[in-house]
């Protein structure tokens, strides 16, 4: 196993190939669909101006993404009530659905790495050569299990978006992932779908 702590250098991100395995130690942040939405829209492509709230978000989470790594996950929060927050589950999400958005995401804060499930697309392939970065898998079904890597959550921002929306700024030690993109253009997901492909057209010959 290769332990990574966060914010990653260029140097550990070109270092890793894809079939590694890793445990992340550090500071991470959650980022699904309405965020990265958000992100693109106001800050990177423009498209609408920025609340106050949203410019102190931005130049918050900033900092922890240059070298960082964007979680794409759905957690399970307990202490909503309390504002003592504790992840009771916290497994990825499927990834593709942020294909539009994050390369330009990694490019513009800077992001080493990607975590989800299912893998992501040539856009996403591309920008982790650029950056560089890459991606990792997390294992899905083992929601609990990674929770248990989470040792706190530091904050929460756009909590407008809902619980599995939000940005969750967490603490964790040990995070187990694989590298499955890496930043030399290797992608396991688009060698599985090539040689299925191959298969599923002899199926059907």
């Amino acid at each position: 196993m290769i332990k990574l702590t966060m914010p990653i250098s260029d140097e550990e991100i070109r270092d890793l190939k894809t079939g590694d395995t890793v445990l992340l130690t550090g500071i991470m942040m959650t980022g699904r669909d309405a965020v990265h939405k958000w992100m693109v829209d106001n800050f990177i492509d423009k498209k609408t101006t920025p609340s106050d709230a949203d410019v102190e978000v931005y130049e918050t989470i900033k900092p922890l993404l240059d070298g960082g790594i964007i979680y794409h996950c759905g957690p399970v929060v307990a202490g909503l009530d309390t504002g003592d927050y504790k992840f009771v589950a916290a497994g990825p999400t499927t990834s593709i659905r942020e294909e539009p958005y994050q390369g330009k995401v990694m490019a513009h804060f800077n992001v080493k790495g990607v975590i989800g499930k299912g893998g992501m697309g040539p856009k996403t392939l591309a920008a982790c050569g650029e950056v560089p970065g890459v991606y990792f898998h997390a294992i899905g079904g083992a929601a609990t299990l990674i929770a248990q890597s989470v040792k706190k959550v530091l904050a929460v921002h756009k909590m407008e978006f809902g619980v599995p929306e939000a940005i969750w700024v967490l603490e964790v030690e040990d995070f187990p992932v694989v590298v499955t993109m890496d930043s030399h253009g290797n992608s396991i997901h688009s060698e599985i779908e090539e040689k299925s492909k191959v298969v599923f057209d002899k199926l059907v010959a």
